[in-house]
């Protein structure tokens, strides 16, 4: 299901749609491209039946003062547990055991399409965008399109923008011809064959306000709870988030296993992943900052 040669990347001018050189990654197997449904779907399949508990939302966490939690249900129920690993994204219901911080909007919006089939029903654009990822930037405003498997692409038009950015243009996201309108104008002056990704596209958008966390973002250790993934480092995203919470999970479990207790294991993930997500969140938001600064140049 990994797509090495998904690792290609192809600038192109936003004016003339003519390719510019981009010193970035070529041709390789060393960072893969895989769908994330298609990676979350193995990582399942790899699990015992029963592990999972669908249907079982949490809605906070509470101490019971010997190092172990009580983590509260949607349903009303509760269950108690030595060790909570908050693993549950941007606006973790875990989190504020830990730490008063709560993600802010970045200032950045990205607007999502796509196209299905696209190599059949769209070749023209399929050609331009490649195995992989095309960008194309002008000013603040900027245009990926993504390859991602069986013929889907997906695209982001990204933009500086107020989060409330609809209602001063007076625009609701689910009218797609008055977002088409909106963005025809915002991206006025771009090569045709870039817009044809406003005009041609499948579906409708979806509104993407990027949000992150303090960098750092660290909290003082609890015994038997800790944070993973977007719930402990929500950062830009520019192709970390999911490795990092990977890797993060990885840390965790061998501290588990090597440690000889779940606190001396949590300490030891603690010191490993809070240091690594402030440098690589510090990083992300410069990324970020270069690729869409925040007046036009």
């Amino acid at each position: 299901m990994a797509r090495p040669e998904g690792q290609e990347w192809r600038v192109l001018d936003p004016v003339t749609a003519t390719p510019l050189p981009f010193p970035g990654p070529g041709h390789g197997d060393d960072s893969p491209e895989i769908d994330r449904g298609q990676l979350r779907g193995l990582l399942l399949e790899a699990l015992a039946p029963g592990t999972i508990r669908w249907g079982c939302s949490v809605t906070g966490v509470t101490s019971l003062g010997d190092g172990t939690w009580r983590l509260h249900l949607d349903d009303g129920t509760a269950e108690d547990a030595d060790l909570v690993v908050g693993a549950d994204g941007a606006w973790s219901r875990i989190r504020p055991a830990l730490s008063d911080s709560e993600p802010g909007y970045t200032g950045v919006t990205f607007i999502e399409t796509g196209f299905d089939d696209c190599d059949t029903r769209h070749p023209d654009f399929a050609r331009m965008v490649g195995n992989g990822t095309l960008l194309a930037k002008a000013g603040s405003k900027i245009l990926f399109a993504q390859r991602n498997s069986k013929g889907h692409i997906r695209v982001y038009f990204a933009f500086r923008a107020p989060q409330n950015w609809q209602g001063p243009a007076d625009v609701e996201i689910g009218d797609t011809e008055a977002v088409r309108a909106h963005l025809l104008e915002l991206f006025d002056g771009w090569h045709e064959s870039l817009l044809y990704a406003v005009r041609h596209h499948d579906g409708g958008f979806i509104n993407r306000p990027l949000f992150v966390l303090p960098a750092p973002h660290t909290w003082e250790h609890l015994p038997g709870i800790t944070l993973l993934g977007d719930a402990a480092h929500l950062m830009p995203p520019v192709g970390l988030g999911a490795n990092l919470a990977m890797l993060d999970g990885t840390d965790l479990a061998h501290a588990l296993i090597t440690e000889s207790s779940i606190d001396d294991a949590v300490r030891a993930y603690e010191s490993l992943m809070l240091p690594r997500s402030a440098k690589a969140a510090q990083g992300s938001a410069e990324t970020l900052a270069d690729l869409i600064p925040p007046t036009d140049s």
